[in-house]
């Protein structure tokens, strides 16, 4: 009976809940033309925006609050995962291979791993690319070095791997802090440095993002091993 009764209730919240999202879209669609011109006010503002990609525009500088927002929760991700780890040291030296290919292969692909992130950073502003891929090809090059057991003295619970983990969200938060004590609106830039404050911002994020998302990778639990027939572990 009461799990009818739980079955009821949440059919009749998934079918409140469609019946809201038919209502908005009806209403959207009915949105007088200058309302839904959203592109047109893009076009005519991206020039002062500091950059010429629409995307990194509408992300670092008509919505920067929304991408603040989101690095703050990047950041709380970040911590939670660490404090939940296992081991203190996410640097493990049981991980350290001695492989002569596998650190061959890594002497190469580390550098170009590096240097393609610092093109998507500067691309951003004018290309698809921006801090979030760049960030991500950062991370990408840190498990590498992980899975390789290479030293990352970065990882080691300390200084540098709180500051990295807080630099983006710092430098961005700063930057809109000093741009209200100016005067202007909280995250408005002021006339002409937009594109080189953008670019400060970017670079402070990518460190970030790379290192959020390698510490993520090397604090996530470990899955028990499984014994040669299948079964758990004795």
């Amino acid at each position: 009976m009461i799990e009818r009764a739980r079955q009821a209730l949440l059919g009749a919240a998934c079918l409140l809940f469609t019946v809201c999202l038919l209502w908005a879209v009806r209403h959207l669609v009915a949105l007088p033309a200058e309302q839904q011109a959203l592109s047109v006010l893009l076009s005519r503002w991206l020039p002062d925006s500091g950059v010429s990609h629409p995307v990194t525009a509408v992300l670092l500088n008509f919505r920067s609050y929304d991408t603040l927002l989101e690095i703050g929760v990047l950041v709380i991700a970040g911590m939670v995962g660490i404090s939940l780890a296992r081991t203190s040291a996410l640097e493990d030296p049981a991980m350290r291979s001695a492989d002569p290919l596998l650190h061959a292969l890594l002497r190469l692909f580390l550098p170009l791993l590096v240097l393609l992130a610092g093109w998507l950073l500067w691309a951003g502003s004018s290309r698809p690319g921006g801090a979030f891929q760049a960030g991500a090809l950062l991370a990408a090059a840190g498990v590498l070095g992980r899975l390789a057991g290479l030293p990352m003295a970065f990882l080691r619970p300390g200084t540098l791997l709180r500051a990295g983990l807080v630099l983006g969200f710092s430098v961005f938060l700063l930057i809109a802090l000093l741009g209200a004590l100016d005067g202007r609106a909280f995250l408005a830039y002021p006339p002409g440095l937009a594109g080189a404050l953008i670019l400060v911002i970017e670079a402070g994020l990518s460190l970030s993002i790379g290192m959020i998302l390698l510490a993520l990778f090397v604090s996530a639990p470990v899955a028990p091993e499984e014994d040669a027939d299948g079964g758990p572990p004795a």
